[in-house]
């Protein structure tokens, strides 16, 4: 039977009036696919209304899409049943259909609520019951004589229930019985011994007014396990990489025991893992990045087996999954490059300098560290505590080659698997520092006074214990004597005329200046040693005032010099025309013609001296030798 609403309900609406829809009806549960089940009536002029089927809640696929069309100058709508539309009651008694409907720009939706009525003189046989597989339960063999075993739920009172199939021996152990009130019970001899037997029971239901129905119950006999649930295996620990994606199997537990499931019971809820419930089969359920998720580098599981039947016979398995970081980036160290340069004076156990590394893929996770010597290959003046390098030796720049850069690397290891690395280089200038001042060995040195100018005396030899040794400069202190010693290296010539009887000796005081032995040019040590020069004369030299005590020297006015004396007569054993060498030295004298005065040699000649007529004009103040 069509149930329609009056046309009171057909609304005819202007749609600028139109806010809502909402409708109530009832069907029967006897309609069947086709059948009209609300009718609308639209004004929409002058534009083309349609009318959609939103959703139905519960979503079913029992109903078609609205149809809409146009009748007088109105639009209508319906809303009919679909071909695979079985309302049932008992099922469902009530459907929520949002519809919505357009015109132009305006939109409403409304709600059409449909409450399904039953029918009594409907055929209440149905579902898997009334299918040709009929109904399918599964009991125990050491199921209790004469229990209820299924109850079969129809609508309805007063109906009769019969099991219209034949019940004979041997195949069936005793007859099932029904009620009612759709009780199944078995065998009052029980099912002890008839595991994997399938009993199919035919039912007849009578309904009043002469109706029924008929269906089918198929009993399944399931055998019963000789030991309770368990798991052979032992706990266990389950090693996993943390680049798995969700799903992936980590491992699979079997337990013993009939129609066996599995669940995990602890932790609850288990984010990280799941198991199949049938094979159990355990996969992972979200990512187990370590980075992200430190959490889930160990998970300890405990899974249940019980059968489905019997959830109180049961067993548990404890076991661990430690997930096991993925080396894929080597540690990252900062800074990336060591260099630094320290002075040779650096205490054993200063800090050169400090890094820091880190594993990307494991944060906060160990590093090992390893020092390698490149040059020079076996150096122990450096080593590595803790990631921080140090001075381990005294550092000496005041050998040759000593003073050096060190190269080398320091190998940053992680722990993961396989192990990778980063290499830090490593540069360490050791610095120069001027620690020693020069020092020299004080010396005689013996000159004959008739030495000529630049003759060398001797060298002053002077040491310095920083490197390089022979940075040494020299120089007399004080100008007065007629010395001077090379600045590089130390050799004392003599400057001008010594004598004799003026000065025996002189006493010079060398300083020595040290240079290019410390990082900071403008750095200098110095020192000084003494250095005594001896004069002696000359044993071949023959003194004019000596051989010739009568000789004496007065002022005259021969020449144009001023200071010039006339000498009296000297005897000499020599011819007139012999040549007479006079050498005098410029020890004292301090007359007024250009200086210096180092050697005047006097060639006389053709002369006599003998006559009183001869003079000979020389400078005053001076001592002469004369050499025949």
């Amino acid at each position: 039977m069509v149930l329609l609403r009056p046309l009171a309900l057909l609304l005819a609406l202007v749609v600028s009036e139109l806010y809502c829809l909402s409708w109530f009806i009832d069907v029967s549960e006897s309609q069947g696919p086709g059948a009209t089940l609300q009718s609308f009536s639209f004004n929409c002029s002058p534009y083309i209304p349609t009318l959609e089927l939103l959703h139905v809640q519960p979503p079913t696929t029992f109903f078609n899409p609205p149809s809409l069309t146009r009748w007088q100058g109105t639009y209508v709508g319906k809303m009919t049943l679909s071909s695979s539309a079985r309302l049932d009651a008992l099922t469902v008694n009530h459907y929520e259909l949002q519809l919505r409907f357009t015109c132009g720009n305006q939109v409403t939706e409304g709600r059409l609520s449909v409450n399904v009525q039953r029918d009594p003189n409907r055929d209440q046989c149905a579902g898997r019951f009334a299918s040709p597989a009929g109904e399918i339960i599964q009991v125990r063999e050491t199921v209790t004589p004469g229990t209820p075993l299924y109850t079969l739920l129809l609508p309805g009172q007063g109906a009769q229930m019969n099991i219209t199939s034949a019940q004979d021996p041997p195949y069936f152990p005793g007859p099932f019985s029904i009620d009612g009130q759709g009780q199944l019970w078995a065998p009052s001899q029980g099912l002890k011994g008839q595991a994997q037997k399938v009993f199919q029971l035919q039912i007849l239901v009578t309904f009043g007014q002469g109706r029924s129905c008929r269906g089918m119950l198929t009993v399944k006999v399931l055998p019963v396990s000789s030991s309770q649930v368990s798991f052979p295996q032992q706990a266990q620990n389950i090693t996993i990489p943390e680049n798995l994606v969700p799903g992936s199997k980590v491992a699979q537990v079997h337990a013993r025991g009939f129609d066996v499931r599995y669940e995990i019971v602890s932790p609850v809820p288990c984010r990280l893992f799941s198991i199949a419930r049938v094979d159990g089969v355990v996969r992972t359920t979200a990512p187990l990045e370590l980075a992200q998720a430190p959490d889930a580098a160990v998970t300890r599981l405990r899974v249940k087996a019980f059968e489905r039947l019997r959830p109180w016979d049961s067993a548990e398995l404890d076991f661990q999954v430690d997930v096991q970081s993925v080396n894929r980036w080597p540690p990252r160290c900062l800074p990336a490059l060591l260099a630094t340069q320290i002075p040779e004076t650096t205490p054993v156990g200063t800090f050169v300098n400090t890094f820091t590394c880190t594993d990307p893929d494991s944060p906060g996770s160990t590093l090992d560290y390893q020092l390698l010597f490149h040059s020079p290959a076996s150096a122990s003046s450096l080593c590595l505590r803790d990631g921080v390098l140090e001075v381990n030796d005294t550092l000496d720049c005041d050998a040759p080659g000593a003073c050096l850069q060190h190269t080398a690397s320091i190998l940053v290891l992680d722990s993961g698997q396989p192990p990778m690395t980063t290499e830090v280089p490593v540069l360490v200038m050791v610095t120069p520092v001027n620690e020693f001042s020069p020092t020299c060995v004080s010396r005689t040195f013996r000159v004959r006074e008739d030495a000529r100018p630049h003759t060398l005396l001797g060298s002053v030899m002077g040491t310095d214990l920083d490197y390089p040794h022979d940075s040494i400069e020299y120089s007399i202190s004080g100008g007065s004597a007629p010395f001077a010693v090379d600045s590089l290296n130390g050799e004392v010539h003599l400057l001008g005329p010594l004598d004799y009887e003026m000065q025996k000796s002189y006493r010079l005081t060398v300083l020595l200046t040290d240079h290019s032995q410390d990082q900071d040019p403008t750095c200098h040590r110095s020192g000084s040693c003494t250095i005594t020069i001896e004069v002696e004369v000359d044993p071949g030299a023959t003194d004019i005032k000596q051989t010739h005590p009568g000789f004496t020297a007065k002022q005259g006015t021969k020449g144009s010099i001023e200071g010039f004396v006339e000498a009296p007569r000297m005897e000499t054993p020599q011819a007139p025309s012999s040549v007479m060498s006079l050498h005098h030295f410029d020890g004292r004298a301090q007359d007024s013609r250009e200086f210096p005065f180092f050697q005047t040699i006097l060639h006389l000649g053709p002369l006599s001296l003998q006559t009183s007529s001869q003079y000979l004009c020389l400078p005053p103040d001076i001592h002469y030798l004369l050499f025949p």
